[in-house]
Protein backbone atom coordinates (compact mmCIF):
# COMPACT_ATOMS: atom_id res chain seq x y z
CA UNK A 1 0.00 0.00 0.00
CA UNK A 2 1.09 3.60 -0.57
CA UNK A 3 0.89 5.43 2.75
CA UNK A 4 1.81 8.90 3.96
CA UNK A 5 2.41 9.80 7.60
CA UNK A 6 2.10 13.41 8.74
CA UNK A 7 4.09 14.17 11.88
CA UNK A 8 7.27 12.21 12.54
CA UNK A 9 7.34 12.33 16.30
CA UNK A 10 6.98 9.28 18.50
CA UNK A 11 3.88 7.67 16.96
CA UNK A 12 4.64 8.82 13.41
CA UNK A 13 8.24 7.62 13.34
CA UNK A 14 7.43 4.21 14.83
CA UNK A 15 4.51 3.77 12.42
CA UNK A 16 6.64 4.75 9.44
CA UNK A 17 9.40 2.30 10.31
CA UNK A 18 7.03 -0.62 11.02
CA UNK A 19 4.85 -0.07 7.94
CA UNK A 20 7.89 0.10 5.67
CA UNK A 21 9.36 -2.95 7.40
CA UNK A 22 6.16 -4.81 6.52
CA UNK A 23 6.52 -4.02 2.84
CA UNK A 24 4.49 -0.85 2.35
CA UNK A 25 5.75 2.26 0.58
CA UNK A 26 5.70 5.11 3.07
CA UNK A 27 6.11 8.87 2.66
CA UNK A 28 7.03 10.67 5.87
CA UNK A 29 5.97 14.32 6.14
CA UNK A 30 7.18 16.87 8.66
CA UNK A 31 8.04 20.58 8.81
CA UNK A 32 11.19 19.86 10.86
CA UNK A 33 14.18 19.48 8.51
CA UNK A 34 16.20 17.77 11.23
CA UNK A 35 13.73 14.89 11.47
CA UNK A 36 13.61 14.58 7.69
CA UNK A 37 17.39 14.51 7.51
CA UNK A 38 17.73 11.83 10.16
CA UNK A 39 15.26 9.54 8.42
CA UNK A 40 16.92 10.08 5.03
CA UNK A 41 20.12 8.86 6.69
CA UNK A 42 18.36 5.79 8.06
CA UNK A 43 18.20 7.09 11.62
CA UNK A 44 15.17 7.47 13.89
CA UNK A 45 14.29 10.90 15.29
CA UNK A 46 13.06 9.22 18.49
CA UNK A 47 14.86 7.01 20.99
CA UNK A 48 13.21 3.63 21.41
CA UNK A 49 14.46 0.07 21.88
CA UNK A 50 14.96 -1.50 18.46
CA UNK A 51 13.75 1.51 16.46
CA UNK A 52 17.18 2.40 15.03
CA UNK A 53 17.60 -1.04 13.50
CA UNK A 54 14.08 -1.15 12.10
CA UNK A 55 14.38 2.37 10.69
CA UNK A 56 17.76 1.65 9.07
CA UNK A 57 16.39 -1.50 7.44
CA UNK A 58 13.23 0.28 6.25
CA UNK A 59 15.07 3.19 4.70
CA UNK A 60 17.64 0.85 3.19
CA UNK A 61 14.87 -1.07 1.45
CA UNK A 62 14.02 2.00 -0.63
CA UNK A 63 10.40 1.98 0.55
CA UNK A 64 10.74 5.19 2.60
CA UNK A 65 10.84 8.76 1.35
CA UNK A 66 10.41 12.00 3.27
CA UNK A 67 9.16 15.44 2.34
CA UNK A 68 7.78 18.66 3.75
CA UNK A 69 5.14 18.88 0.99
CA UNK A 70 1.62 17.78 1.92
CA UNK A 71 0.57 18.11 -1.71
CA UNK A 72 3.23 15.69 -2.92
CA UNK A 73 2.51 13.20 -0.13
CA UNK A 74 -1.25 13.08 -0.78
CA UNK A 75 -0.72 12.89 -4.56
CA UNK A 76 1.59 9.91 -4.30
CA UNK A 77 -0.32 7.87 -1.70
CA UNK A 78 -3.76 6.40 -1.06
CA UNK A 79 -3.97 6.68 2.70
CA UNK A 80 -2.66 9.32 5.12
CA UNK A 81 -2.11 8.96 8.87
CA UNK A 82 -2.04 12.21 10.84
CA UNK A 83 0.20 12.05 13.91
CA UNK A 84 0.90 15.73 14.63
CA UNK A 85 1.12 17.02 18.19
CA UNK A 86 -1.91 18.23 20.15
CA UNK A 87 -0.24 19.67 23.28
CA UNK A 88 -2.12 20.99 26.29
CA UNK A 89 -2.93 24.68 26.47
CA UNK A 90 -2.68 26.52 29.77
CA UNK A 91 -6.29 25.76 30.70
CA UNK A 92 -5.95 22.05 29.91
CA UNK A 93 -7.61 22.22 26.49
CA UNK A 94 -5.85 21.01 23.38
CA UNK A 95 -3.79 23.28 21.19
CA UNK A 96 -5.02 22.42 17.69
CA UNK A 97 -2.82 24.94 15.90
CA UNK A 98 -0.79 22.28 14.08
CA UNK A 99 -3.88 20.19 13.35
CA UNK A 100 -5.77 23.12 11.84
CA UNK A 101 -2.80 24.19 9.73
CA UNK A 102 -2.26 20.67 8.43
CA UNK A 103 -5.99 20.27 7.72
CA UNK A 104 -5.84 23.32 5.46
CA UNK A 105 -2.83 21.86 3.62
CA UNK A 106 -4.58 18.50 3.26
CA UNK A 107 -7.68 20.23 1.93
CA UNK A 108 -5.65 21.91 -0.80
CA UNK A 109 -4.02 18.59 -1.66
CA UNK A 110 -7.39 16.84 -1.88
CA UNK A 111 -8.68 19.55 -4.18
CA UNK A 112 -5.87 18.84 -6.63
CA UNK A 113 -6.38 15.06 -6.54
CA UNK A 114 -9.04 13.22 -8.54
CA UNK A 115 -8.72 9.81 -6.90
CA UNK A 116 -10.32 8.80 -3.60
CA UNK A 117 -8.03 9.39 -0.61
CA UNK A 118 -8.36 8.40 3.04
CA UNK A 119 -7.24 10.52 5.99
CA UNK A 120 -6.95 8.83 9.38
CA UNK A 121 -6.22 10.90 12.49
CA UNK A 122 -4.05 9.14 15.06
CA UNK A 123 -3.26 12.17 17.20
CA UNK A 124 -5.14 12.12 20.48
CA UNK A 125 -7.98 14.61 20.11
CA UNK A 126 -11.08 15.58 22.05
CA UNK A 127 -14.25 13.75 21.00
CA UNK A 128 -16.00 15.72 18.29
CA UNK A 129 -12.83 17.30 16.90
CA UNK A 130 -12.96 15.46 13.58
CA UNK A 131 -16.60 16.26 12.84
CA UNK A 132 -16.63 19.78 14.32
CA UNK A 133 -13.16 21.04 13.35
CA UNK A 134 -11.24 18.90 10.87
CA UNK A 135 -14.02 17.80 8.51
CA UNK A 136 -15.36 21.34 7.85
CA UNK A 137 -11.85 22.56 7.01
CA UNK A 138 -11.25 19.66 4.63
CA UNK A 139 -14.61 20.04 2.88
CA UNK A 140 -14.42 23.82 2.57
CA UNK A 141 -10.85 23.80 1.24
CA UNK A 142 -11.23 20.87 -1.13
CA UNK A 143 -14.73 21.47 -2.40
CA UNK A 144 -15.35 17.75 -1.85
CA UNK A 145 -17.74 15.76 0.33
CA UNK A 146 -16.35 13.82 3.26
CA UNK A 147 -17.34 10.18 3.20
CA UNK A 148 -18.04 10.32 -0.50
CA UNK A 149 -15.10 11.93 -2.31
CA UNK A 150 -12.59 11.22 0.45
CA UNK A 151 -12.60 9.10 3.58
CA UNK A 152 -12.05 10.47 7.08
CA UNK A 153 -11.65 8.67 10.37
CA UNK A 154 -9.85 8.09 13.65
CA UNK A 155 -7.72 5.18 14.80
CA UNK A 156 -6.49 5.30 18.41
CA UNK A 157 -2.99 4.04 18.96
CA UNK A 158 -1.99 1.92 21.94
CA UNK A 159 1.79 2.39 21.85
CA UNK A 160 3.69 2.67 25.13
CA UNK A 161 6.99 4.50 25.17
CA UNK A 162 9.76 1.98 25.67
CA UNK A 163 7.90 -0.90 24.01
CA UNK A 164 6.25 0.70 20.99
CA UNK A 165 7.48 -1.76 18.34
CA UNK A 166 6.31 -4.70 20.43
CA UNK A 167 3.00 -2.92 21.00
CA UNK A 168 2.64 -2.13 17.29
CA UNK A 169 3.04 -5.80 16.43
CA UNK A 170 0.81 -7.04 19.28
CA UNK A 171 -2.05 -4.59 19.80
CA UNK A 172 -4.77 -5.54 22.30
CA UNK A 173 -7.24 -4.64 19.54
CA UNK A 174 -7.50 -2.47 16.44
CA UNK A 175 -10.26 0.14 16.56
CA UNK A 176 -11.27 2.21 13.56
CA UNK A 177 -13.96 4.85 13.30
CA UNK A 178 -14.42 6.09 9.73
CA UNK A 179 -17.14 7.50 7.48
CA UNK A 180 -16.40 5.55 4.28
CA UNK A 181 -16.47 1.81 3.66
CA UNK A 182 -13.46 2.10 1.32
CA UNK A 183 -11.46 3.57 4.18
CA UNK A 184 -12.50 0.79 6.55
CA UNK A 185 -11.46 -1.77 3.93
CA UNK A 186 -8.03 -0.14 3.53
CA UNK A 187 -7.41 -0.27 7.28
CA UNK A 188 -8.68 -3.83 7.57
CA UNK A 189 -6.29 -4.85 4.78
CA UNK A 190 -3.50 -3.00 6.57
CA UNK A 191 -4.05 -4.17 10.16
CA UNK A 192 -6.57 -7.02 10.00
CA UNK A 193 -3.95 -9.74 10.37
CA UNK A 194 -2.49 -8.30 13.57
CA UNK A 195 -3.27 -10.01 16.89
CA UNK A 196 -6.35 -8.70 18.66
CA UNK A 197 -9.83 -8.18 17.24
CA UNK A 198 -10.57 -5.57 14.58
CA UNK A 199 -13.43 -3.29 15.67
CA UNK A 200 -15.30 -0.93 13.37
CA UNK A 201 -17.16 1.89 15.14
CA UNK A 202 -18.21 5.50 14.70
CA UNK A 203 -15.70 8.36 14.77
CA UNK A 204 -16.84 9.85 18.09
CA UNK A 205 -16.57 6.53 19.91
CA UNK A 206 -13.06 5.96 18.54
CA UNK A 207 -11.98 9.46 19.61
CA UNK A 208 -13.39 9.03 23.12
CA UNK A 209 -11.94 5.52 23.55
CA UNK A 210 -8.38 6.84 23.59
CA UNK A 211 -9.16 9.16 26.50
CA UNK A 212 -11.06 6.42 28.33
CA UNK A 213 -8.10 4.03 28.00
CA UNK A 214 -5.52 6.52 29.22
CA UNK A 215 -7.75 7.67 32.09
CA UNK A 216 -8.28 4.05 33.12
CA UNK A 217 -4.55 3.43 33.11
CA UNK A 218 -4.07 6.48 35.31
CA UNK A 219 -6.85 5.28 37.63
CA UNK A 220 -5.20 1.87 38.01
CA UNK A 221 -1.80 3.35 38.82
CA UNK A 222 -3.32 5.77 41.35
CA UNK A 223 -5.53 3.09 42.92
CA UNK A 224 -2.58 0.74 43.43
CA UNK A 225 -0.49 3.54 44.93
CA UNK A 226 -3.26 4.68 47.29
CA UNK A 227 -3.83 1.12 48.47
CA UNK A 228 -0.06 0.96 48.85
CA UNK A 229 0.04 3.97 51.16
CA UNK A 230 -2.82 2.88 53.40
CA UNK A 231 -1.54 -0.71 53.55
CA UNK A 232 1.93 0.52 54.49
CA UNK A 233 0.42 2.62 57.27
CA UNK A 234 -1.07 -0.49 58.91
CA UNK A 235 2.02 -2.65 58.39
CA UNK A 236 0.75 -4.70 55.45
CA UNK A 237 2.77 -5.42 52.31
CA UNK A 238 0.62 -3.85 49.58
CA UNK A 239 2.39 -5.88 46.91
CA UNK A 240 0.87 -9.04 48.37
CA UNK A 241 -2.55 -7.40 48.58
CA UNK A 242 -2.52 -6.22 44.98
CA UNK A 243 -1.06 -9.48 43.72
CA UNK A 244 -3.99 -11.37 45.24
CA UNK A 245 -6.48 -8.73 44.06
CA UNK A 246 -5.32 -9.36 40.49
CA UNK A 247 -5.97 -13.09 40.84
CA UNK A 248 -9.72 -12.42 40.79
CA UNK A 249 -10.69 -12.44 37.12
CA UNK A 250 -14.41 -12.67 37.82
CA UNK A 251 -14.86 -9.26 39.44
CA UNK A 252 -11.56 -7.41 39.81
CA UNK A 253 -9.63 -7.84 36.55
CA UNK A 254 -12.65 -8.30 34.32
CA UNK A 255 -15.55 -6.55 32.61
CA UNK A 256 -17.50 -6.53 35.87
CA UNK A 257 -18.73 -3.06 36.89
CA UNK A 258 -17.18 -1.44 33.82
CA UNK A 259 -20.52 -0.55 32.28
CA UNK A 260 -22.10 2.90 32.50
CA UNK A 261 -25.19 2.84 34.69
CA UNK A 262 -26.49 4.23 37.96
CA UNK A 263 -24.73 4.90 41.25
CA UNK A 264 -23.36 2.11 43.44
CA UNK A 265 -25.06 1.26 46.72
CA UNK A 266 -25.91 -1.63 49.00
CA UNK A 267 -24.65 -2.79 52.35
CA UNK A 268 -20.99 -3.21 51.35
CA UNK A 269 -19.47 -0.71 48.95
CA UNK A 270 -20.42 2.63 50.60
CA UNK A 271 -19.73 1.29 54.12
CA UNK A 272 -16.37 -0.23 53.25
CA UNK A 273 -15.16 2.77 51.27
CA UNK A 274 -15.94 5.01 54.27
CA UNK A 275 -14.19 2.60 56.62
CA UNK A 276 -11.07 2.48 54.44
CA UNK A 277 -10.98 6.27 54.30
CA UNK A 278 -11.30 6.40 58.10
CA UNK A 279 -8.36 4.02 58.48
CA UNK A 280 -6.29 6.29 56.21
CA UNK A 281 -7.30 9.54 57.96
CA UNK A 282 -6.59 8.08 61.39
CA UNK A 283 -3.02 7.50 60.21
CA UNK A 284 -2.66 10.84 58.40
CA UNK A 285 -2.66 9.16 54.98
CA UNK A 286 -4.23 11.20 52.17
CA UNK A 287 -6.16 9.23 49.53
CA UNK A 288 -7.52 11.84 47.09
CA UNK A 289 -8.84 9.42 44.48
CA UNK A 290 -10.54 7.04 46.87
CA UNK A 291 -11.86 10.01 48.86
CA UNK A 292 -13.58 11.14 45.68
CA UNK A 293 -15.60 7.93 45.27
CA UNK A 294 -18.54 8.84 47.51
CA UNK A 295 -18.83 12.46 46.28
CA UNK A 296 -18.67 11.26 42.67
CA UNK A 297 -21.33 8.63 43.39
CA UNK A 298 -23.57 11.26 44.97
CA UNK A 299 -23.08 13.49 41.96
CA UNK A 300 -24.38 10.71 39.74
CA UNK A 301 -27.60 10.62 41.77
CA UNK A 302 -27.85 14.41 41.46
CA UNK A 303 -27.41 14.05 37.71
CA UNK A 304 -30.46 11.77 37.54
CA UNK A 305 -32.42 14.07 39.85
CA UNK A 306 -31.71 17.11 37.67
CA UNK A 307 -32.82 15.21 34.57
CA UNK A 308 -36.13 14.21 36.18
CA UNK A 309 -36.87 17.69 37.54
CA UNK A 310 -36.12 19.20 34.13
CA UNK A 311 -39.16 17.35 32.72
CA UNK A 312 -41.48 19.82 34.48
CA UNK A 313 -43.95 17.22 35.80
CA UNK A 314 -44.85 16.03 39.30
CA UNK A 315 -45.94 12.49 38.37
CA UNK A 316 -42.95 10.18 38.69
CA UNK A 317 -42.88 6.40 38.57
CA UNK A 318 -40.12 4.10 39.78
CA UNK A 319 -39.69 0.57 38.46
CA UNK A 320 -37.32 -0.66 41.15
CA UNK A 321 -36.26 0.52 44.59
CA UNK A 322 -33.66 -1.97 45.89
CA UNK A 323 -30.05 -1.43 44.97
CA UNK A 324 -30.03 -4.25 42.40
CA UNK A 325 -32.24 -6.93 40.87
CA UNK A 326 -33.10 -10.06 42.83
CA UNK A 327 -32.88 -8.59 46.33
CA UNK A 328 -35.00 -6.59 48.75
CA UNK A 329 -31.92 -4.93 50.24
CA UNK A 330 -32.65 -1.20 50.48
CA UNK A 331 -29.63 -0.21 52.54
CA UNK A 332 -27.96 2.74 50.81
CA UNK A 333 -29.86 2.04 47.62
CA UNK A 334 -29.25 4.98 45.27
CA UNK A 335 -32.82 4.54 44.00
CA UNK A 336 -34.11 5.03 47.54
CA UNK A 337 -31.96 8.15 47.90
CA UNK A 338 -33.30 9.48 44.60
CA UNK A 339 -36.88 8.73 45.66
CA UNK A 340 -36.36 10.51 48.97
CA UNK A 341 -35.06 13.62 47.21
CA UNK A 342 -37.99 13.66 44.78
CA UNK A 343 -40.50 13.35 47.61
CA UNK A 344 -38.77 16.19 49.39
CA UNK A 345 -39.34 18.36 46.32
CA UNK A 346 -43.06 17.61 46.30
CA UNK A 347 -43.15 15.05 43.51
CA UNK A 348 -46.04 12.54 43.32
CA UNK A 349 -44.15 9.26 43.40
CA UNK A 350 -45.37 5.72 42.73
CA UNK A 351 -43.04 2.72 43.05
CA UNK A 352 -43.06 -0.92 42.02
CA UNK A 353 -40.41 -3.43 43.04
CA UNK A 354 -41.30 -7.14 42.86
CA UNK A 355 -38.89 -7.98 45.70
CA UNK A 356 -39.84 -5.21 48.12
CA UNK A 357 -42.85 -5.96 50.31
CA UNK A 358 -42.94 -3.42 53.15
CA UNK A 359 -44.93 -5.74 55.41
CA UNK A 360 -42.34 -8.52 55.10
CA UNK A 361 -39.22 -6.40 55.62
CA UNK A 362 -37.36 -7.17 58.83
CA UNK A 363 -34.28 -6.14 60.77
CA UNK A 364 -31.81 -3.54 59.54
CA UNK A 365 -33.49 -3.39 56.15
CA UNK A 366 -36.86 -2.36 57.63
CA UNK A 367 -35.23 0.09 60.05
CA UNK A 368 -33.32 1.74 57.21
CA UNK A 369 -36.47 2.16 55.14
CA UNK A 370 -38.50 3.56 58.02
CA UNK A 371 -35.81 6.12 58.72
CA UNK A 372 -35.52 7.12 55.05
CA UNK A 373 -39.15 7.16 53.84
CA UNK A 374 -41.45 6.27 56.77
CA UNK A 375 -44.60 6.48 54.63
CA UNK A 376 -43.19 4.25 51.88
CA UNK A 377 -46.15 1.83 51.99
CA UNK A 378 -48.49 4.45 50.55
CA UNK A 379 -46.19 4.88 47.55
CA UNK A 380 -45.85 1.21 46.61
CA UNK A 381 -47.92 -0.32 43.82
CA UNK A 382 -48.65 -3.99 43.13
CA UNK A 383 -47.70 -3.90 39.45
CA UNK A 384 -45.53 -2.12 36.93
CA UNK A 385 -48.67 -1.35 34.94
CA UNK A 386 -50.08 0.72 37.81
CA UNK A 387 -46.88 2.76 37.99
CA UNK A 388 -46.91 3.36 34.24
CA UNK A 389 -50.54 4.46 34.34
CA UNK A 390 -49.72 7.08 36.99
CA UNK A 391 -46.43 8.44 35.73
CA UNK A 392 -45.31 10.98 33.16
CA UNK A 393 -41.65 10.21 33.92
CA UNK A 394 -40.67 6.55 34.36
CA UNK A 395 -37.39 5.74 36.10
CA UNK A 396 -36.24 2.20 35.28
CA UNK A 397 -33.98 0.92 38.04
CA UNK A 398 -34.29 -2.87 37.64
CA UNK A 399 -33.66 -5.11 34.65
CA UNK A 400 -36.00 -7.98 35.65
CA UNK A 401 -37.61 -9.49 32.55
CA UNK A 402 -41.24 -8.99 33.74
CA UNK A 403 -40.57 -5.28 34.39
CA UNK A 404 -38.98 -4.79 31.00
CA UNK A 405 -41.79 -6.69 29.29
CA UNK A 406 -44.40 -4.54 31.05
CA UNK A 407 -42.56 -1.40 30.04
CA UNK A 408 -42.51 -2.40 26.40
CA UNK A 409 -46.18 -3.38 26.53
CA UNK A 410 -47.57 -0.36 28.38
CA UNK A 411 -45.23 2.55 27.67
CA UNK A 412 -47.13 5.50 26.18
CA UNK A 413 -45.85 7.96 23.55
CA UNK A 414 -46.03 10.74 26.16
CA UNK A 415 -43.85 8.85 28.66
CA UNK A 416 -40.32 10.04 29.38
CA UNK A 417 -38.23 6.97 30.24
CA UNK A 418 -35.02 7.46 32.20
CA UNK A 419 -33.03 4.24 31.92
CA UNK A 420 -30.60 3.37 34.73
CA UNK A 421 -29.98 -0.25 33.66
CA UNK A 422 -29.39 -0.21 29.87
CA UNK A 423 -32.69 -1.64 28.69
CA UNK A 424 -32.74 -4.18 25.91
CA UNK A 425 -34.55 -3.09 22.75
CA UNK A 426 -34.90 0.46 24.08
CA UNK A 427 -35.35 1.76 20.56
CA UNK A 428 -38.74 0.02 20.36
CA UNK A 429 -40.22 1.93 23.32
CA UNK A 430 -43.07 4.25 22.39
CA UNK A 431 -42.01 6.96 24.82
CA UNK A 432 -39.08 9.39 24.81
CA UNK A 433 -36.00 7.47 25.92
CA UNK A 434 -32.83 8.66 27.67
CA UNK A 435 -30.02 6.79 29.35
CA UNK A 436 -28.82 8.14 32.68
CA UNK A 437 -25.32 8.70 31.21
CA UNK A 438 -25.53 7.65 27.59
Amino acid sequence: MNISIFGLGYVGAVSLACLARDGHRVVGVDIDPTKLGLIRDGKSPVIEEGIQEVMAEAVGSGRVTVTDSAADAVRDTDLSFVCVGTPSAGNGSQDLTAMRRLSEELAAALKAKDAFHSIIIRSTIEPGTIVDVIEPILEAGSGKESGQDFGLGFQPEFLREGSSIKDYDNPPMTVVGANAERTITQLRDLFGELPGEFFETDIGTAECLKYACNAFHAVKVTFANEIGRVAQSVGVDSRKVMSLLCEDHSLNISKAYLRPGFAFGGSCLPKDVRALLYVARSRDVELPMLAGLIPSNNQHIEHALDDILARGTRKIGFLGLSFKSGTDDLRESPLLTLAEQLIGKGMELKIYDPEVNVARLIGANRKYLEESIPHIASLMEQSAEAVLEHADVVVVGLSDAPIIDALHAHCRPDHYVLDLVSLRDAESLRGTYRGVCW
